[in-house]
């Protein structure tokens, strides 16, 4: 049966619906020889064959669904023309996962916290798009301590860059039920009454949207932090590292969208301790492998800017 390229390029886990539009116009998919740079154009997995990049693509077999706690000064793309630590650095780290990880949305170079790293572009796609969005929770610290009246225009929505903001919520992070080792587990340790921490949960993620937003109200942010994708938490997570979701974190990610994900591939990597080194492993390691904060070895190829990045 036709299907869609972009979507049949979202299923091969090669990247996302809409990065696989970009693809598609930008003229490097090929079906039976033949570019094709119109978005409506379908293909059948059976009989045609598909090729990005000059690359013939193939089903993906094994799902993969891993957390990862982004750094600050980390890229949240596989690739960054300035030279910065990216996410690539530390999933080249993973032993036993041959597939190609991809970050589900982004946190800006500054914002640190929880990313979802998969090779399900159908997944990816839910995820990401409006209307099946997941709502995405912050801790937020400011310079100052905003009044009600401004935390009130901020939660019904506010305009920037042109468009109106979604509505928001918005608390201070003492009255939001997080555990004191939950917060000390974020960094946060405590707020005081000049730099307060809130809480936000927001349905989109524009361009730097939560700094823009406190910024109109006059309260910079000094520190940002996603602590949670729907109903998967950061926890125990520490910074720079990464897990596989467990079942019941699937089941809970199949239930909040409309298409599950495919059942046919693992829901995870390895054991964590068999897929993950931590980069003071790697520099112990006498195979040479690097950390991911190492320099580039002399002569290596700039990486090409792979994924759009705030």
């Amino acid at each position: 049966m036709k299907s869609r390229l972009q979507k049949l390029i979202a299923q091969a886990g090669y990247a996302s619906r809409r990065q696989a539009e970009t693809l598609i116009t930008t003229g490097q998919v090929s079906v039976n020889g033949r570019i094709v740079t119109e978005l409506g154009s379908k293909a059948d997995w059976d009989t045609d064959r598909i090729a990005v990049a000059g690359k013939p693509l193939q089903r993906e077999r094994n799902l993969r669904y891993l957390l990862f706690y982004k750094p600050k000064g980390v890229v949240s793309t596989l690739r960054d023309p300035e030279g910065r630590p990216s996410i690539s650095d530390y999933t080249r780290l993973l032993r036993g996962i041959k597939e190609r990880l991809y970050p589900v949305g982004r946190l800006d170079f500054h914002s640190e916290g929880l990313i979802l790293l998969t090779n399900d572009g159908e997944l990816a796609n839910h995820v990401l798009k409006a209307s099946t969005a997941l709502p995405k929770t912050y801790w937020v610290k400011v310079s100052g301590r905003p009044s009600e009246e401004h935390l009130e225009r901020l939660r019904r929505g506010v305009t920037i860059d042109g468009r109106r903001t979604a509505p928001a919520q918005i608390r201070w992070l003492r009255d939001a039920g997080a555990s004191g080792r939950a917060r000390q587990q974020a960094g946060v340790y405590r707020t005081s009454r000049e730099n307060p921490w809130l809480e936000v949960v927001l349905v989109e993620g524009r361009y730097h949207q939560i700094r823009k937003m406190f910024q109109l109200v006059g309260h910079p942010v000094e520190k940002l932090k996603r602590v949670a994708i729907g109903k998967l938490t950061i926890g125990q997570l520490q910074s720079g590292k990464m897990r596989p979701l467990t079942e019941a974190e699937m089941f809970g990610l199949q239930k909040a969208t409309p298409r599950q994900p495919r059942a046919r591939g693992k829901a995870g990597a390895p054991p964590l301790a068999a897929a993950w080194r931590s980069p003071e492993r790697q520099r112990a390691d006498p195979a040479g492998n690097r950390s991911p904060h190492s320099k580039r070895p002399t002569g290596a190829t700039k990486a090409k800017s792979g994924e759009p990045h705030s």
